[in-house]
């Protein structure tokens, strides 16, 4: 999962600033098309942005393979940018009120989209016609949807699990099972038995990233913002009170060993520092980069909150989904969407097999692929467990700032380990976002 960084504060302070009306389109050309027209008109090229060369735009060849099997005559562009650069060109080029130089198909990350689909509602097309939305995971709808529109297409699931080395825990004096349907406290509780027993951490943790405390609030089917996705929602949110009350806990019991970045985080991994990983399934092909770990490591179901009634063994952390610009070439761009991320169960094995992508396609969950055992885990069918998780992700409203208001919280988490009451921190986080975000 990328690095949430701060160049992205400025882009989403300038989403959360747009009227619902800053799209103001007017028909231009898109980047990479060479038919004109309006956004209906058939056009046999599109252009497509995405990041991350590994995954999606790998995800993306295999799909434009597929398609093209059944239209030889389309011409699809894939076009590499980081995603800051996409997240830019996106919100220069909208707030300028047109469209022109801006791809048919864009992949944007969940957290981010409705700070577009609200600020330029004109500026995405309506893909309700083309793909239903019930064919997706339910917590995916949320970010792609608006008004009871369905804008994108989801694609991959942030889904979670609990990596755990077996050997560690074993030392410990634990098995798989007791750590099968836990709570955070007795996370914690395990956590200082083996540090005791072994002299490992039982997790590793940036102090600036909050992304366990995502996990830990959506498992509760809570989020930063209220319901409207556009009031935050800090200072009486009980979730996440919990979840920072855990946070400081796990801190001040000694079983964290802190990272400063993505490579520091991989090394506490990879090096054998830490007795289990909390995180999203993305981190499966970085855990298995260490091949002389294989047949050490299992996954179990996340932790819940242990004080929240609505919390589940289930949670998300990233994940993203295609987009249609409302411009020449949409319905091209539209039926390629449909064909592949929209309906294609084989591609998505494919996806699985070759790029290690689970997508949220709930028929795609029944392929082969989907079942097969994983040898590194001990031959744990690890995929089928998490589409299984998959399905019990509560669906939240990410709203249009959950960037900007996690920096909020960053500091107010670190006033809060430095003694500043937690009722305190969080009515000072709510005033500021409520000053920030409006």
């Amino acid at each position: 999962m990328k690095k949430v960084i701060a160049l992205f504060l400025s882009c989403m302070v300038l989403l959360a600033g747009c009227s619902s009306g800053g799209g103001g389109q007017e028909p231009a050309a898109s980047g990479g098309n060479s038919s004109g027209g309006d956004s209906g008109s058939k056009v046999e090229e599109i252009t497509i942005w995405a990041w991350d060369p590994a995954f999606n735009i790998a995800a993306l060849n295999i799909a434009k393979e597929a398609y093209s099997q059944k239209n030889p005559d389309a011409k699809i562009n894939i076009v590499e940018f980081a995603q800051a650069d996409i997240i830019q060109k996106l919100n220069t080029g909208l707030n300028s009120g047109t469209t022109k130089g801006l791809p048919n198909i864009v992949l944007i990350e969940d957290y981010r989209a409705q700070g577009f689909l609200q600020s330029y509602p004109d500026a995405f097309y309506d893909l309700s016609g083309k793909v239903r939305s019930e064919d997706f995971a339910d917590y995916k709808i949320g970010p792609t949807s608006l008004n009871g529109k369905q804008y994108g297409v989801p694609f991959d699931s942030g889904v979670t699990g609990m990596y755990v080395r077996k050997d560690y825990i074993e030392q410990a004096g634990y098995t798989l099972d007791d750590l099968k349907n836990i709570d955070w406290k007795q996370y914690i509780e395990i956590g200082k038995a083996v540090k005791e027993k072994t002299g490992k951490d039982i997790i590793t943790l940036d102090p600036n990233d909050l992304g366990i405390i995502r996990m830990m609030i959506q498992s509760a089917g809570s989020w930063y913002l209220a319901e409207d996705g556009k009031t935050p929602d800090l200072a009486g949110n009980a979730a996440l009170k919990e979840a920072f009350e855990l946070y400081k806990e796990m801190m001040e019991a000694n079983v964290v060993k802190v990272n400063a970045d993505w490579s520091q985080f991989i090394a506490n991994i990879n090096n054998g520092d830490v007795a289990t990983v909390p995180t999203g399934n993305w981190i499966t092909p970085s855990v298995k980069a260490e091949a002389s770990q294989a047949g050490q490591w299992a996954i179990l179901p996340i932790p819940k909150l242990p004080q929240s009634p609505n919390s589940v063994h289930a949670t998300n952390l990233g994940g993203s989904s295609w987009y249609v610009m409302n411009i020449p070439g949409a319905e091209t761009a539209a039926d390629f969407l449909a064909q592949t991320f929209g309906s294609d169960v084989e591609m998505y094995q494919n996806l699985l097999t070759n790029v290690g992508a689970i997508g949220t396609l709930k028929a795609a969950a029944a392929g082969e692929a989907y079942a097969k055992p994983d040898e590194f885990f001990g031959g744990q069918q690890i995929v089928n467990d998490f589409a299984v998780w998959t399905a019990e992700i509560p669906k939240v409203n990410y709203g249009i700032s959950t960037y900007a208001i996690e920096d909020i919280l960053i500091v107010e988490m670190q006033n809060y380990l430095n003694g500043k009451g937690i009722d305190q921190a969080l009515s000072d986080a709510q005033a500021q976002a409520e000053a920030q975000v409006k």
